[in-house]
């Protein structure tokens, strides 16, 4: 059996304030913007990180999910205020050095460098606001 050719070229996090993920994607993390849409009234962004350029985020607005009820709209948007419907996990080579650099900007912190007991050494942050 070959194996097959598959990379990840997106992921989808929603998002409701384009000017502040631009300015936590782009300034803080320092992710290149590859694509910046607005149609219709909404707004969509896509970053990805200059040394990777077939890995892209898509920040999009959870309006934009076709099928999607009022109600499914205020649940989302309660979960994205707490910062619980979404997340993505990155990587770093110097997570300490990295955490400093979040902590003094844009990023609130969830979870301080921590030794896992599943063998990774890990932290959480979110973007301030959601």
């Amino acid at each position: 059996m070959t194996a097959m050719d598959i990379t990840i070229y997106q992921t989808l996090l929603p998002h409701d304030d384009p000017d502040a993920s631009l300015a936590f994607y782009r300034d803080t993390l320092g992710f290149e913007v590859r694509n910046d849409v607005e149609y219709g009234g909404m707004h969509w962004l896509t970053v990805g990180p200059a040394d990777q350029p077939g890995t892209s985020i898509v920040l999009y607005p959870p309006a934009a999910t076709p099928g999607i009820t009022d109600d499914e709209r205020r649940t989302i948007a309660e979960m994205m205020a707490k910062g619980t419907y979404a997340s993505i996990n990155l990587a770093t080579a110097d997570l300490d050095g990295t955490f400093e650099r979040l902590q003094a900007g844009d990023a609130e912190v969830v979870q301080e460098p921590t030794e896992q007991p599943y063998g990774i050494r890990d932290c959480a942050f979110r973007r301030s606001g959601g």
